[in-house]
């Protein structure tokens, strides 16, 4: 349970940050909603998910599955470059996240 509530977590993670730079300096209502919304939501997310798992193990996965989510978003709306080598980098990042669920 706690694993999937980081998971989800980490993903309202980059629901935040993408609303973040829409919100124009938190001046535009709707993207303030979700931004504020989102936050509220991961970081509750996080602490539950930190009553039974190590603090440096879900702090990196939750900011890692953001972090790829985040660059995934930009890459797919076409806001960030794709290329071969960022995708590599994206991948090890997931990678790395896996690792450390399966070493848990």
């Amino acid at each position: 349970m706690a694993w999937w509530l980081l998971v989800v977590s980490g993903g309202l993670e980059a629901v935040w940050a993408v609303a973040l730079g829409r919100t124009e300096g938190l001046t535009r209502l709707v993207p303030s909603l979700v931004f504020v919304s989102a936050l509220v939501l991961s970081m509750a997310g996080l602490a539950l998910a930190m009553r039974t798992l190590p603090v440096g193990t879900a702090y990196a996965v939750w900011v890692g599955i953001g972090a790829a989510l985040t660059v995934a978003h930009g890459m797919a709306t076409g806001a960030e470059p794709v290329n071969l080598v960022r995708v590599l980098l994206l991948a090890g990042l997931v990678g790395c996240v896996v690792g450390l669920k399966l070493t848990h």
